[in-house]
């Protein structure tokens, strides 16, 4: 039996613990950093309605904060949750995709697009063109999986058949599109950058694996990642959480709304939208995260792999011929230090591998008033000061 004395003890002890797990408590958000005070002003002038700003390294997230306006007119606040369309972000996201099935021997990246897309045997190489003629011939080589990854197949940004918006065919119809088209240079001699070059990955997985590319996406990569917000089409509930879109207003001063002019509305629609593997996704900074926290662990999250150490490799490190000026992956803008993308209307992800660390900028714009298009920077520097 326990004597008085030992009780007592025993609930100061017990006492002491509980007010040191409350003190850990507090000082770990405390010591969470807040950057929302570096962009506020630009908030407050006009020139940014919004953002979401993460910082993050391989395991966890440091700060996660949202400032400013989702709808400025509503004076609905920004959340941590919003959504974002993330534009050519999808570009990795597809690139990482492919490298699946790499790792599963399934597709050679130095293996010609021929080879698994019949329709771009025979496709010329444009050589001349005037008012008068057009003058073709063979290419050297034909464009390899390799070179619709790193924007050097001689593939031009899109077709003639994604206008008005880039996501109103399906994606097989589009492909073959750009199989028709000539090639604007020789393959593997120069940079385009080209959403052609990436939807023909894209299609390489739907003919590999017989699944559509969102099906692919959705069970071999989104659900076992925990990116549960990703998606071409928003539903209902996640489309009222999309940040509404700006662009300067009259004579560059403030800010109205703007649609996103390369995507078809209603965003919901599933039967005349169809997904854009270079530029289609919508996500949010948890999900986004989630993609690059598995890629700065070489290919592993929570225990679990999902790519090998070769194919990250392979998707962060410098794909583009030497004499190139333009540094680019599989799917990725890439330096010694860095690897990462942004969108059309202004979102940016960067990975730095020399810090360990991520920072994730999410925001919906189609230009920024003043000095708006600085708060990005403003942000990068005051979280990478952190550490």
């Amino acid at each position: 039996m326990l004597r008085s004395s030992d009780i007592s003890r025993c609930l100061i002890v017990f006492l002491l613990l509980l007010a040191a797990h409350a003190t850990a408590g507090s000082l770990s958000a405390q010591q969470a950093p807040s950057f929302a005070s570096t962009v506020q002003p630009s908030v407050e002038k006009h020139e940014l309605a919004g953002a979401v700003m993460l910082l993050a390294d391989r395991e966890k997230v440091i700060s996660l904060e949202a400032v400013g306006w989702a709808d400025v007119e509503a004076q609905q606040p920004m959340k941590a949750d919003s959504l974002f369309w993330i534009a050519s972000q999808s570009k990795p996201i597809t690139a990482a995709a492919l490298m699946i099935l790499v790792d599963e021997g399934k597709v050679q990246v130095d293996d010609p697009v021929e080879k698994y897309l019949p329709e771009f045997r025979g496709q010329m190489l444009q050589v001349e063109k005037d008012n008068e003629h057009v003058l073709l011939k063979r290419p050297r080589h034909p464009i390899t999986v390799k070179e619709v990854l790193s924007h050097t197949s001689g593939l031009p940004f899109k077709s003639a058949l994604e206008e008005p918006t880039l996501d109103l065919f399906p994606l097989s119809a589009r492909v073959r599109s750009y199989a028709m088209t000539p090639l604007i240079f020789e393959p593997g001699t120069q940079y385009q950058y080209s959403n052609a070059g990436i939807n023909t990955a894209a299609r390489i997985i739907e003919v590999v694996t017989g699944q559509s590319f969102e099906q692919f996406l959705d069970e071999r990569f989104f659900k076992p990642l925990g990116m549960t917000d990703t998606t071409f089409w928003p539903t209902e509930s996640q489309a009222s959480r999309i940040a509404k879109a700006y662009r300067p207003g009259p004579n560059k001063q403030g800010l109205e709304v703007t649609p996103i002019s390369q995507l078809y509305y209603p965003l919901t629609d599933r039967t005349q939208r169809f997904p854009m593997p270079a530029g289609g996704l919508f996500s949010t900074a948890h999900d986004v995260c989630r993609f690059y926290q598995m890629l700065l662990n070489g290919g592993e999250l929570d225990g679990k792999r999902h790519l090998s150490e070769a194919s990250v490799k392979a998707l962060t490190s410098r794909q583009t011929p030497a004499d190139l000026q333009q540094s680019y992956g599989f799917g990725f803008s890439v330096s010694p230090t860095q690897f990462g993308h942004g969108g059309a209307y202004s979102t940016n992800t960067t990975a730095h591998t020399d810090r360990g660390l991520i920072t994730l900028w999410l925001v919906q714009h189609a230009g920024f008033p003043g000095d708006g298009a600085n708060a990005q920077e403003t942000f990068r520097n005051a979280a990478l000061s952190q550490r």
